[in-house]
């Protein structure tokens, strides 16, 4: 039945013959047309952790429960990468992170670490170590995103989700954190 105008601005009645619908059903459309705009989120995976990690390496280490498998698709769409981590130190020193694609460092020209932050020697403070960048993967094969730290130089523990001391704690900063990382895979951005 063809559709036909009814009375009223915007009522209509009738059925589109089903040779006129390019796919049956919206279960049956596989991919975007080609007339959507690029930059729009496909997908958004994110995971936190409130367990409190610590390490006294000088090489880097992963940070548990910061890790995420992401199957992007299409090749040619990126993943927006982002991690926020409560971080803290027992003595004076730096901590380093790492956002790693696979065993790939990202988000750095040098590759030598992605961020690193100069804390002070106060017990009683925990400070956030964040950053992001838009990843080209190039695959539609899963690809996993995850955190890598480690301290450097002196003698001292680095941590994830603590300040670094375990009395009592000091006004109201408080001894516990969580940290996040999230991804976002964005259509054909070019």
């Amino acid at each position: 039945m063809a559709i036909t105008r009814l009375g009223g601005a915007n009522a209509i009645s009738g059925t589109i013959p089903q040779g006129n619908i390019a796919n049956s059903s919206l279960g049956a459309v596989t991919a975007l047309p080609a007339a959507i705009a690029t930059g729009k989120v496909l997908q958004v995976l994110s995971t936190s952790t409130s367990v409190s990690f610590a390490t006294t390496s000088d090489s880097f280490v992963d940070v548990p429960n910061l890790s995420l498998a992401i199957t992007p698709s299409s090749t040619s769409n990126k993943i927006l990468a982002m991690f926020d981590c409560n971080v803290g130190l027992n003595n004076a020193d730096e901590i380093h992170m790492n956002l790693l694609r696979g065993s790939t460092i990202i988000g750095n020209n040098s590759a030598a670490s992605t961020i690193h932050a100069t804390l002070i020697p106060d017990n009683y403070r925990m400070n956030s170590a964040n950053y992001s960048v838009l990843d080209t993967p190039n695959t539609t094969s899963e690809t996993t995103y995850k955190i890598q730290m480690k301290k450097n130089g002196a003698s001292a523990t680095a941590y994830v989700n603590d300040r670094g001391y375990n009395g009592a704690s000091s006004g109201t900063n408080p001894r516990w954190g969580s940290s996040q990382l999230t991804l976002m895979e964005i259509a054909g951005w070019y």
